[in-house]
């Protein structure tokens, strides 16, 4: 079982992450890259759009070291995806251990779930930034961040498999818990980058980590299902 756990992960996290790389390079990359020319642009800028708010002011580091545009930033960018494709496969794995899909297309459906909690829950409160874009402290998002995550992994899955009403209905309870309480925010919201941009870039961000999810449930479950055959 648990070579069959690491064979499928294996697998499956380096397919997914070669999709997300390349989907990634084709449509996230340039909207980031527009992005940079607006930061770049304004290297320090302060902002005060209300009467007694805190000024911002964003900082650009020269000395910071980022990978060069092109194949290194492809390069790096396909490495972390690898690491992060592998270890969401490594869970999905070891749920299929407990409840195995029986058929290819429920893997659609782990998948899906998968989406549902670490990208499109967490984007409701924190949706995907641009650079230029000011934001709360990083401690405090990532914190509601993880809650978000485990609240709607908890509640789906209590509406997946409660086998009794109240289950259920706690289950649905548990969804909108995080929003209720609210994502942290900064004090004043402001942006280097257009607004437009900012809108596309959250729409085509939740749209790749959507085919990103719906690639992995499907190969693991197929590569997971292939692995039980044969033993």
């Amino acid at each position: 079982m648990l070579k069959r756990i690491a064979q499928t992960a294996g697998f499956a996290g380096l397919l997914a992450a070669l999709l997300l790389t390349l989907l990634q390079s084709l449509w996230v990359t340039p909207l980031i890259l527009e992005a940079e020319t607006y930061e770049s642009a304004e290297p320090v800028a302060e902002h005060s759009h209300a009467p007694g708010a805190v000024a911002h002011e964003h900082h650009h580091d020269a000395d910071a070291w980022a990978p060069e545009d092109g194949a290194q930033r492809i390069l790096f960018t396909g490495l972390s995806n690898l690491v992060v494709a592998v270890g969401f496969a490594l869970m999905l794995a070891g749920l299929y251990s407990l409840r195995a899909p029986g058929r290819i297309w429920q893997g659609l459906l782990w998948g899906l779930a998968g989406f549902a909690t670490f990208s499109l829950a967490p984007a409701i409160g924190l949706p995907p930034e641009l650079p230029g874009t000011a934001a709360a402290e990083l401690l405090l998002r990532q914190y509601w961040w993880v809650g978000t995550a485990a609240t709607t992994a908890a509640g789906l899955a209590l509406l997946a498999f409660g086998g009794q009403w109240w289950l259920r209905l706690l289950g649905l309870l548990l969804l909108p818990l995080p929003h209720m309480v609210g994502a942290p925010q900064p004090e004043v919201h402001e942006s280097l980058v257009p607004t437009a941009l900012s809108q596309h870039f959250i729409v085509t961000s939740l749209l790749v980590n959507a085919l990103f999810w719906a690639a992995l449930g499907l190969i693991s479950a197929w590569l997971f299902g292939r692995g039980q055959r044969v033993s």
